[in-house]
């Protein structure tokens, strides 16, 4: 595996298929919305920001039909934005599952809707090799009192429908992408793009996203950033990132797969910004 690319090169398909010389991404992100019911302050998907919108099962189809013959794909993830809140949620595990039949499939969600949707555990056991985190996004007692009713419900899914439902505290370790909200938001300027890069959560998270992909969160909806408000010219050059589009040339993508630090990973910060993160309970707006 070269470790160093997030890629693994090409290995012998199942016997019979011959060899499979597709590259293969650690990790691939669908939002199938961006609309959320939390706002956690410097989110790096700016699901904080007010955005609305969801991705139609239609558009995941022709991105995915786009790509699937170019590569392969360790583990899909299907996020958000708060995926639950998208009405045909679960129809996104099958379509997936369709064009990856080997992938991992990763559902991350903060529970609060879970229960708008009762296929959800059949789907994950149909489609096999599925798990769904379950993120606790602060402490506070009146947080806590609110997702104990998606904790039960996640327990008796696990016990009754054999789910791999695991639970993750996203609020610890909380850490800054980026300095202020809407109009007032500022890029870092730390001038160490390779520390960014390092120090990056996101670095392996690959975005399908308007049909072509991206190297992470932060660069692919920061177009929606501005488009919502007035971002200052502090984010021009980022804003001039070009996505990999799926007609691209075989070398092309080879070499996007392989690229580490470059000058846009200076948006972030090069080391690690922890701050306690308020209840976004008492922030969500909407």
């Amino acid at each position: 595996m070269d470790k160093a690319a997030g890629i693994v090169p090409a290995t012998q398909a199942p016997t019979g298929a011959g060899l499979d010389l597709r590259p293969m991404l650690r990790r691939l992100e669908l939002h199938v919305t961006h609309a959320c019911n939390l706002a956690c302050e410097s989110c790096s998907h700016y699901s904080n920001q007010g955005h609305k919108g969801h991705i139609s099962l239609a558009e995941a189809e022709s991105w995915m039909s786009a790509w699937n013959g170019k590569i392969r794909v360790a583990c899909t993830s299907l996020l958000g934005g708060e995926p639950t809140v998208h009405p045909d949620f679960p129809q996104f595990i099958p379509l997936v599952r369709r064009h990856w039949p080997r992938t991992q499939i990763e559902i991350v969600t903060n529970g609060f809707f879970l229960s708008r949707h009762p296929a959800l555990p059949a789907l994950m056991r149909e489609a096999g090799n599925c798990v769904l985190f379950m993120s606790i996004h602060h402490n506070d007692p009146a947080y806590l009192k609110r997702v104990e009713e998606p904790l039960a419900l996640l327990q008796e899914w696990r016990e009754k429908e054999g789910m791999d439902a695991r639970i993750r505290p996203a609020f610890k370790n909380w850490t800054r992408r980026y300095t202020g909200f809407g109009d007032g938001m500022k890029p870092y300027a730390d001038g160490d793009t390779r520390k960014s890069w390092e120090i990056c959560p996101s670095r392996w998270c690959k975005q399908l996203y308007d049909g072509k992909l991206w190297k992470c969160p932060p660069l692919t909806y920061l177009p929606l950033q501005a488009e919502k408000y007035n971002l200052s010219a502090e984010w021009d050059p980022y804003l001039a990132y070009e996505a990999l589009d799926p007609d691209c040339a075989p070398e092309e993508l080879a070499a996007f797969l392989k690229l580490e630090d470059e000058a846009v990973c200076g948006m972030c910060p090069s080391h690690p910004r922890h701050f306690e993160l308020p209840n976004p309970m008492l922030r969500a707006k909407g």
